[in-house]
């Protein structure tokens, strides 16, 4: 198969072009936070947008703008063993918007949270794409996420099993992880 982003065939890109493409088309939001501990929430935010080329003053009012989005901006100059699990996932969420990208991948965006808080996440994931236009792509275990999805990918094996359209979804908690 081929995938576009923006309309531009991926598989046509040198590495020059795809490094390019990710640090200003794609937002990653990983199951860890993968954020940088001796930085402050801001400094996270801002950091692709410094890459981007975006100077420091932008980068800081786009970067409060994103906090203040995802419910933070009080918390900017904490570093992260000064938030919790949910605190790290926002500003987690706040760096994979920072380049306006037009597509945000999740890598198990629930898995180091509580029940509650990543149904927070979540919650926020799917306002922040119906706001913004942007499709999120989560690769998750976690079944919540069945609620807030347009359609579901199921994969058994590395194999694509079946797909289905949101409002066609029907599944019972018996259901899950059975072979039907």
């Amino acid at each position: 198969g081929k995938v576009f982003i923006d309309e531009v065939d991926i598989a046509q890109l040198d590495a020059y072009e795809l490094a390019w493409l990710r640090c200003r088309k794609i937002g990653y939001i990983f199951q860890t936070f993968n954020i940088i501990q001796v930085m402050t929430a801001l400094e996270n935010v801002t950091l692709p947008m410094i890459f981007a080329g975006l100077n420091n003053d932008a980068a800081v009012e786009k970067g409060m703008e994103l906090l203040d989005l995802v419910g933070l901006s009080d918390r900017f100059s904490h570093k992260p063993f000064e938030l919790s699990g949910g605190q790290q996932q926002r500003v987690a969420v706040a760096r994979a918007l920072a380049n306006n990208p037009a597509i945000v991948l999740a890598d198990e965006p629930t898995g180091n949270l509580d029940l509650t808080t990543g149904e927070e996440i979540i919650a926020l994931l799917k306002r922040l794409s119906q706001e913004r236009g942007v499709p999120v792509i989560s690769a998750t275990h976690d079944f919540k996420m069945l609620n807030v999805s347009d359609r579901v990918i199921w994969i058994r094996d590395g194999r694509v099993d079946k797909i289905e359209d949101r409002e066609e979804l029907s599944i019972s908690i018996g259901q899950i992880g059975s072979r039907e």
